[in-house]
């Protein structure tokens, strides 16, 4: 073989060589870009486990402190069941709705998935897509979202509290989750949904958690009817001091709720972060100052309910938003909060116990349509600009308008059905006695 037939015989295996060496890398680069980022994962499990401190303790010793004392337990014990609740039906069916593999064509597909019942088809492997090229784990990722649809039923419990069956509690959420979470979070988050597709910009919630449990809790309510004796009587939170712990439960684990919500360490997480701890405090204190205009004093009740305002209106905000306009979120947010709160539930004589209404539902309405001004680059907002400020508040106000419709007729719907089957509410002797004793044979303190 003479030396230019070698070089060619080496030369056309070198080629060979590098054209495998390449396959192989190729190959070992598509698998390992599928695998979870480990930083990531890392987090969003940090994340799910924040959203839960929300709930258990946060939302229980909120909620329960602002009650009367012979209903600490009862209030406590429905949030922890609902949410207990809401985690078996969201991976039995509650996942697949939501988020399910199948994707429907037409009108049906707008409003909700379908597949993966039972989360058949998902294993250790299995990954969830992020906003980038990175992937989490498929089973962090629908954990992270159950907790959402388990806080989203507890916060309803805010405005029933002190008269709904324990009983009626755990007919209603399953029916209610079906046909309004479930849906609602179809439509904002999902791939195909309709105010997805829309550009309707909500980051953690503020439409599909707060809008959405708001006004189920405002109807729910109004299906209850009020607490007896009230307003003539005064039923002030037995306990400030489980409220604020409450509070400060909650705003810890709302980091990772808001922060959570980029589904990456990032960037964006960051922003998220800085943006729930300046709002909130935005809130805080101007609910106190519009306390002392008001001819009151400053008062822990009015700094705990301007932190949740701030954190609710921040919610669809907060990786849409640069820092400066999230503190406009939390003031303003506050402000509108407290008309609510101290004007117009006396004027309209609706008996929304702890305020879910006023707080959740108006602080969310007022964060998804601030969230189209804050998001504009001209305030600081990461927007480029290719969206008008017009255009986008058009879309949020419409998200925010479906939200409303769409969970007040399907809690009209939920709550007559279980009304007119085992009742709603509690005989007026239990409500004398109490929750705790009527409903669980207990005392919250002997």
């Amino acid at each position: 073989m003479t030396m230019r037939n070698l070089m060619r015989v080496a030369a056309t295996g070198a080629a060979a060589f590098f054209t495998a060496t390449g396959a192989l890398a190729q190959e070992a680069a598509e698998a390992a870009a599928a695998l979870p980022n480990p930083g990531n994962n890392a987090w969003m499990m940090t994340a799910t486990i924040l959203v839960l401190l929300m709930i258990i303790p946060g939302l229980t010793l909120f909620y329960g402190g602002l009650t009367r004392s012979k209903n600490m337990l009862s209030t406590m014990t429905q949030i922890g069941a609902t949410a207990a609740l809401a985690m078996i039906i969201w991976v039995m069916w509650g996942y697949s709705l939501a988020f399910g593999d199948t994707t429907y064509d037409g009108l049906l597909g707008k409003f909700i998935s379908g597949g993966s019942y039972f989360l058949s088809g998902t294993d250790a492997s299995s990954t969830a897509a992020t906003f980038t090229d990175e992937v989490i784990s498929k089973y962090v990722f629908i954990s992270f979202q159950m907790t959402f649809a388990a806080i989203t039923a507890a916060l309803i419990l805010g405005a029933t509290a002190e008269r709904m069956k324990f009983s009626a509690v755990m007919a209603f959420v399953p029916i209610w989750l079906t046909i309004v979470y479930f849906p609602i979070a179809h439509m904002v988050w999902a791939g195909g949904g309709l105010l997805f597709e829309d550009g309707a910009l909500d980051f953690a919630g503020g439409t599909v958690v707060h809008i959405n449990a708001g006004v189920s809790g405002l109807v729910l309510a109004y299906l209850l009817g009020k607490r007896r004796g009230w307003p003539q009587e005064p039923m002030m939170p037995h306990s400030m001091t489980l409220t604020m712990v409450g509070t400060g439960l909650l705003w810890v684990g709302w980091f990772g709720f808001n922060a959570g919500s980029a589904l990456e360490a990032d960037g964006s997480a960051g922003l998220a972060m800085i943006n729930t701890f300046v709002a909130t405090a935005a809130g805080a204190l101007t609910w106190m100052v519009i306390e002392k205009l008001a001819g009151h004093k400053g008062s822990a009740l009015g700094f705990c309910s301007g932190v949740i305002a701030g954190l609710v209106a921040v919610t669809p905000a907060a990786g849409n938003s640069g820092p400066f306009g999230a503190i406009l979120l939390g003031i303003l947010s506050a402000a509108v909060c407290y008309f609510f709160v101290a004007k117009v539930k006396a004027k309209f004589g609706y008996d929304d116990s702890l305020d879910a209404f006023g707080i959740h539902g108006i602080g969310g309405i007022v964060g998804a349509i601030g969230t189209a001004v804050v998001y504009q680059p001209w305030i600081g907002g990461p927007g480029d600009g290719s969206t008008a400020l017009g255009t986008q508040l058009g879309i949020q106000v419409f998200s925010v308008v479906v939200t409303i419709l769409w969970a007040a007729i399907g809690t009209l719907v939920a709550g007559y059905l279980v009304k007119l089957t085992i009742g709603l509410r509690v005989s007026e002797e239990a409500e004398v006695d109490g929750l705790d004793i009527s409903e669980h044979g207990e005392r919250a303190y002997n």
